[in-house]
This record gives C-alpha cells, sequence and structure tokens, in this order.
C-alpha cells in the first residue's frame, strides 16, 4: 500500500492521548476516526480528538480507516480485533494483547486469514537502550546469561481502579501489577533471556480492594538453566522506578526506570558493542503515575506499524511476539494459583 495510512482509534481513555500523539508525529499516517460505545459522548470525543466519533461497526466499515489501534480494556481486545480483521483492517493492539493464549492464537490467526497486519504495543523494545543490551547480549558480551532481575515497586491508589470500572477485574484487565503494570518488563526478559520452561510464584492482593494481585514474587527457569526473579507490586507509595538486572559468566547490567545505572564486563576490551554512557538521575516514571511513561515509544511503534502496512512487511512486534510475554504472565499466574480470565 502506498501513501498515507489512515488510523482510527478504538476506545478514548488515557492510553488514546498516546496513540493519537503517535499518529500525529508519524510519517505518513493520519488519524482519521476514533471509535466509542456510547453514542452520548460521540460530540464530545469528536471535539477533543478533532476527527468523527463513531461506533465500532461505523468504524469498522469507514472506507478510509486503514488500520485500527485497540486501545479499549484488555478484555475486549480479542473479539474487536477480529472484527476488524474481518473488515479487512490492519490491527495494532495495546497490551497485553489477549487476556489468554487461546484468544491470542484467534487474533493472529483471523489477521493472517485475512491478510491483514497485526502489531502489539510493548514499546520498551524499541528504546535505544534496551536494543543496546540485547545487542550485546547477542554479540556474547555478557558471556552465558545466568540471572535476570526485575523490580517493580510501583504504586496505584484505590482512586486508580475505582475510575474505570473494568480495571482491577479477572474479566477486563486479566490480572493485576504483573499482566497491567509488569507485562513491559516480563517482555523484556523473554527478550532478553528467551521463553521460561517453568516458574514458581506467589501473589496476594494486600492493600487495594481489587479482584486481582496488587503484589507477586515468581522465579522463572529459562532454557539452559539461567534463572530469574520478578518482584512487583502497586502498593510502594509513592512510586519508585522499576528495575532491570542481566548477569552472565561475562559481565551484569542494571537498569533502572529507562536509564543505564552500570554496565560492567570481565573483558571490557573485547566487548563487541560499546556501552552507553552511565545516567546519574532516574525518576520513578511511571512507577507512580501511568501518565509518566514518555510518548516516544508509542510513537517509534506507531511509524514502524504504518511502514509495515506500506511495504508489506510484518511489523517489528507482531502478535507472535506479543504471545511470548502474555504466555510468560499466564504461565507465573498459574503457578501463584491465579484464576484464568
Amino acid at each position: 500500500m502506498a501513501g498515507e495510512i489512515g488510523f482510527a482509534i478504538l476506545g478514548t481513555g488515557m492510553v488514546a492521548d498516546y496513540h493519537r500523539r503517535a499518529i500525529e508525529e508519524a510519517p505518513g499516517a493520519r488519524l482519521v476516526a476514533v471509535g466509542h460505545y456510547d453514542p452520548a459522548r460521540f460530540e464530545a470525543l469528536s471535539q477533543r480528538f478533532g476527527v468523527p466519533c463513531l461506533s465500532l461497526e461505523d468504524l469498522l466499515e469507514h472506507p478510509e480507516v486503514d488500520a485500527v489501534c485497540l486501545a479499549t480494556p484488555s478484555g475486549q481486545h480479542a473479539e474487536q480485533a477480529v472484527a476488524a480483521a474481518r473488515a479487512g483492517k490492519h490491527v495494532l493492539v495495546e497490551k497485553p494483547m489477549a487476556l489468554t493464549l487461546e484468544d491470542a492464537d484467534a487474533m493472529i490467526k483471523a489477521c493472517n486469514r485475512a491478510g491483514v497486519k497485526l502489531g502489539v504495543v510493548l514499546q520498551r523494545r524499541t528504546e535505544p537502550l534496551f536494543r543496546r543490551v540485547r545487542e550485546a547480549v547477542l554479540a556474547g558480551d555478557l558471556g552465558t546469561l545466568s540471572l535476570g532481575l526485575v523490580t517493580l515497586p510501583y504504586y496505584r491508589p484505590q482512586r486508580y481502579f475505582d475510575g474505570a470500572a473494568w480495571r482491577g477485574t479477572w474479566a477486563l484487565d486479566g490480572g493485576g501489577v504483573l499482566m497491567n503494570q509488569g507485562i513491559h518488563l516480563v517482555d523484556l526478559l523473554v527478550w532478553l533471556m528467551g521463553d521460561p520452561l517453568e516458574a514458581q510464584a506467589y501473589a496476594g492482593t494486600l492493600a487495594r480492594a481489587i479482584e486481582v494481585e496488587d503484589t507477586l514474587a515468581a522465579t522463572l527457569r529459562f532454557p539452559g538453566g539461567a534463572l530469574a526473579t520478578i518482584t512487583a507490586t502497586t502498593t510502594a507509595a509513592p512510586g519508585f522506578a522499576h528495575r532491570l538486572e542481566l548477569y552472565g559468566t561475562g559481565g551484569g547490567i542494571q537498569i533502572e526506570g529507562e536509564s543505564l545505572t552500570r554496565w560492567q564486563l570481565a573483558r571490557p576490551e573485547a566487548a563487541r558493542v560499546a556501552a552507553p554512557p552511565v545516567s546519574k538521575t532516574q525518576s520513578a516514571g511511571s512507577g507512580g503515575d501511568p501518565r509518566g511513561i514518555a510518548a516516544t515509544g508509542h510513537l517509534r511503534v506507531v511509524a514502524d506499524f504504518a511502514d509495515s502496512i506500506r511495504q508489506d512487511r510484518p511489523p517489528e512486534i507482531g502478535g507472535a511476539e506479543g504471545r511470548r510475554s502474555l504466555a510468560a504472565v499466564r504461565m507465573i499466574y498459574e503457578a501463584a494459583g491465579l484464576p484464568r480470565p
């Protein structure tokens, strides 16, 4: 497909603003419409986004809509993605792509059958720092990986969950701190260390009046024997930056938030990938406020997705990649004895 790619955003909550900004800034992309379930809000939402607000049915029939961004509650993603694919629309879906592997597989199958692209917004893979880490891992600079650590000491007050009826529910959120906030860091672990073979985990709802977990601790075992730990909570006031650490027989890397704090190798003179500069400043980012996440990741994902449509190539983060982090989260939930959505 040549020319400008017409996007629609289904869902008008907080994350829709990230998609709108990304579409406005991505080369060769334009926002055509937004979608909402309540006709009483169409006029106000049209004014807010500067484009028509339509029902899902009308949005999928719109001839200028080439791709649909799903910014709806997670439990609605699968049904909406399948409907969009059947209407011939490309699909870019927020994380998690679905709540179960069966639904993820149905989305992948529907998009393949319709010949449309399926992309997943796991935007931390696009960050230059994490790309550099992956290059170092693939180049063997860290030797054989042995240990990964993810720490997610986030804070979400009760009013955050009360602000939307779907939050904190199994049916529409699909999980708590790990599925909603932590899946980005789980995705980085999978991207860097591979798909885990097994998990042990504990989870609890310690401080919030919600159905799902607000605190979780897990251990993962990877092919080759490497281990990783994940500790996560949304109860750590006022909220702290997440941390990602990766160690191997040849060195280690420590990251806080989106900033490098340490990159040390046993034989730095033999490194194939240059270490980026260490940052002396770190912020809590999304640890204390869901709006603390930078918009640059969404811009890169949307720009790549639009280009994948024009060039008729797979998007960088496609459905199969989105399924990997979902599979890891589901493995951890099952190990912790948490229910399926």
